[in-house]
């Protein structure tokens, strides 16, 4: 079984080479999980990852929560994360204008120059795309843009007709690897999927094997059910690295997400 054989249209439709590079690891890891590496130490996240590597496909980070961070330890961090043949999403949720967001993308913290993936809204317009895909290139790089359509925390400010307008202008984007959804709630994300199609990628938070209500108004949702009603990579947090055991319950979500699409 290839790749294609098992994301059908969505191999076919998605033509950015990280959507392709995406769906090439998740088949080789059999994972669709992207964790949520929330430690604030340079040891934690290290820690983590010798644990959860082999299971997940992604690392979502913080780079600027880390109390020690510094660029050597940094740079071995991601060649390590690199050996795992993980993806590294930086959730640094961009919203300036292009001009200002390519040069966040340099600075200290250099995102250009190791992530792989990034979140951003749109509320700026649609340049944001165009300015984090140049700070890439700036360094000879490929990267994917995740753009903010859903949120599953309480409460927020992400309407409808603002969901609506970023599919719209993301969809147009070459620059956009797709859309971060909500997958506390599946009767949302199949609506998301079906306004989106499959040209997109669509990553939900807020999924949990155990579902319901989180800290400060976090939502989770069932894994299996967000792949089925169309997330393509489920990004879970405390459900791993608040386990007792975080290497078993990163098998048991990949094994779960995997299962799921192969079912959908």
């Amino acid at each position: 079984m290839q790749p294609e054989d098992v994301w059908g249209n969505r191999w076919l439709e998605c033509t950015l080479t990280m959507a392709k590079r995406y769906m090439t690891v998740a088949w080789e890891k059999q994972s669709l999980v992207c964790l949520a590496a929330d430690r604030n130490t340079m040891s934690g996240l290290f820690e983590l990852l010798e644990q959860v590597g082999p299971h997940i496909a992604a690392l979502k980070t913080h780079v600027d929560l880390i109390d020690d961070w510094s660029a050597e330890g940094w740079a071995k961090f991601c060649a390590t994360a690199e050996e795992y043949n993980l993806l590294i999403f930086e959730d640094r949720k961009f919203a300036d204008i292009g001009k200002i967001s390519r040069s966040q993308m340099a600075g200290i913290y250099d995102i250009r120059s190791w992530s792989n993936i990034v979140t951003a809204h749109l509320i700026s317009g649609p340049d944001i795309v165009d300015g984090l895909q140049a700070a890439w290139h700036d360094v000879g790089r490929d990267g994917g843009v995740l753009l903010l359509a859903q949120m599953s925390s309480r409460g927020n400010l992400l309407t409808t007709d603002y969901r609506d307008s970023v599919v719209a202008k993301g969809a147009a984007s070459a620059g956009v690897l797709g859309f971060i959804g909500n997958g506390s709630r599946p009767e949302e994300l199949e609506e998301l999927r079906n306004k989106v199609g499959d040209g997109k990628m669509i990553w939900t938070p807020g999924v949990n094997i155990a579902i319901g209500d989180g800290e400060m108004g976090q939502r989770y949702g069932d894994p299996r059910e967000a792949v089925l009603a169309g997330s393509d990579c489920i990004i879970v947090g405390s459900g791993i690295h608040r386990s007792d055991n975080p290497a078993a319950m990163a098998k048991q979500y990949a094994e779960a997400s995997w299962n799921a699409l192969l079912e959908r």
